[in-house]
């Protein structure tokens, strides 16, 4: 069998089961531990495709946690460290249109964003309490997955860093940014880091994109919707990331095949 004759079956292999696929599992890989997100790609696929997006091309990669509030959020997706103080905003793509179907109880992933209701860009943040407020705030904020198995254990851990504010209130601040072995007072004599004083979120990586996981969540729908949004919530759609998560797999699996028919 020749390389192309393979990849036009796994191609059509890929439609066949991408058309099947509603949910996508991802892994974060952290200087802290590791956590895993299952994702709600047919109720809030625009949301889940520009996530995997951000995922697929490596940008969350060596980024930082940069925001931690106690019996709130742990927040991430938006900065990275480059050796000096403060961290630096990564690029991001356009602003994706708010799908605030679910409700931000414990456990859930959720895009951040400005006070403008379609605003969200890469970062998210993790519940780490029932914020429930966070509904109908600003139009509500659109969580698109929930931590699972023992994730949590990670995310506590992480919540308990001690936190430094870099000018505070000034552009490019940041506030609560965690910092582990980083005292109170490197933090207020700008003692210059190094990298093992930040939660590194080394990698983000789609771990299953073949079967409906999303079936075993605990969802909690947003019961603001009808005062947040007049028609929040998108139609179903088997073909939303995890077809992006499918062809992130096809695409190594197809490297390795090559190499192997030359």
């Amino acid at each position: 069998m020749t390389f192309s004759t393979f990849s036009k079956i796994s191609m059509t292999a890929l439609m066949i089961a991408s058309a099947s696929t509603s949910a996508t599992i991802v892994e974060f890989t952290t200087s802290q531990g590791n956590f895993k997100v299952n994702l709600h790609d047919e109720t809030t696929p625009i949301t889940v495709n520009n996530f995997l997006t951000y995922v697929m091309n490596k940008d969350y990669d060596n980024t930082i946690i940069h925001r931690s509030i106690d019996n709130f959020v742990v927040q991430g997706g938006g900065a990275r460290f480059e050796g000096v103080l403060p961290p630096t905003w990564i690029e991001t793509r356009l602003s994706i249109k708010n799908e605030p179907v679910y409700s931000n109880v414990l456990g859930t992933i959720a895009m951040a964003k400005t006070e403008a209701v379609d605003s969200a860009t890469s970062q998210w943040f993790i519940n780490i309490n029932d914020n429930t407020r966070l509904d109908q705030e600003n139009y509500g904020y659109t969580v698109f997955g929930e931590v699972i198995e023992n994730g949590m254990t990670t995310i506590d851990t992480i919540a308990l860093v001690p936190r430094c504010n870099t000018d505070p209130g000034v552009q490019n601040g940041f506030n609560d940014l965690p910092m582990p072995n980083y005292s109170m007072s490197d933090c207020a004599n700008k003692l210059v880091p190094g990298v093992d004083n930040f939660i590194t979120i080394v990698s983000v990586d789609i771990i299953d994109a073949t079967v409906d996981t999303a079936s075993s969540l605990a969802a909690v729908k947003n019961s603001s919707l009808s005062t947040t949004n007049p028609d929040p919530e998108p139609e179903k759609s088997s073909s939303g990331g995890g077809s992006i998560a499918w062809l992130a797999l096809l695409f190594t699996g197809l490297i390795a095949l090559r190499r192997r028919f030359k």
